[in-house]
């Protein structure tokens, strides 16, 4: 009986210590592989992909953006946030900074969307989205709105959106209209709403409407009401009536 109840205990201590050894293993298993994140920000594009590259995760830089804050090739901002748990592999995606901005932003206006892609381009900036709309008056293909504006300071991005006349058409008189919904709309795509109401707009304005740093630290900043390039604000406002004589003023995130 003695010998029948050590051998019980023995086998019952062995099953224990395999049901532990198999835990651990699971533990290691799912969790080994798992990295925090580290804060990437302020450190060059190159010793971040250096330390990601030492924890197993891979890093690509996403966007390039004009800071005043941060040096140029420094890392401006990252996705996910500093701290954040991901598998072994995970991609972190990078903004890298160009530093303050130090290009004046060229006026294209009015002249033609090949001449003015090359003097963009030549001021060292890209050319991002071009949009077409009829515009009473303009020859086809002249720029009629540019994003920045001219000589604008504080931009944000090194991309400059353009609205292009199209091949005039004929627009027709309007009686009262009832003024649509515009804001958070893409600025080119409300623009040609409006000229095919038959109204028209006042020059643009810019507004900047990042958000603030959170007050937690290493919190990740939430994203921008707004994208840039949509419509913040508009004057009249949405359910005013309107006429072909009423100029439409629009407010832009940049």
């Amino acid at each position: 009986m003695i010998r029948l109840f050590r051998f019980v205990l023995v086998v019952l201590l062995l099953t224990v210590v395999a049901m532990t050894s198999a835990i651990l293993t699971m533990h290691f298993a799912i969790h080994g592989s798992e990295v925090s994140i580290p804060d990437f920000r302020g450190m060059s594009v190159a010793d971040a992909g250096q330390r990601a590259a030492s924890l197993g995760l891979t890093i690509q830089v996403e966007n390039r953006l004009y800071s005043a804050d941060v040096p140029e090739g420094r890392v401006a901002n990252q996705s996910p946030a500093a701290g954040a748990i991901v598998r072994a592999g995970w991609r972190v995606w990078l903004t890298e900074s160009l530093g303050p901005q130090k290009l004046a932003i060229p006026d294209v206006m009015g002249k033609d969307q090949r001449v003015a892609t090359i003097e963009i381009r030549r001021a060292g900036f890209q050319t991002g989205v071009v949009a077409e709309m009829p515009w009473p008056g303009a020859q086809a293909g002249a720029v009629i709105a540019q994003s920045p504006a001219p000589n604008a300071a504080g931009v944000e991005s090194p991309v400059m959106n353009l609205l292009v006349a199209s091949p005039n058409e004929a627009v027709p008189e309007q009686g009262g209209l009832v003024m649509p919904e515009l804001e958070g709309q893409v600025f080119t795509a409300a623009a040609l709403s409006l000229t095919r109401m038959g109204l028209h707009l006042a020059p643009v304005k810019e507004e900047d409407v990042r958000t603030a740093a959170p007050e937690v630290a290493g919190a990740a900043a939430p994203p921008p009401m707004f994208p840039p390039g949509a419509v913040v604000a508009q004057n009249p406002p949405a359910g005013a009536r309107v006429d072909a004589s009423t100029l439409i003023e629009l407010t832009v995130a940049k």
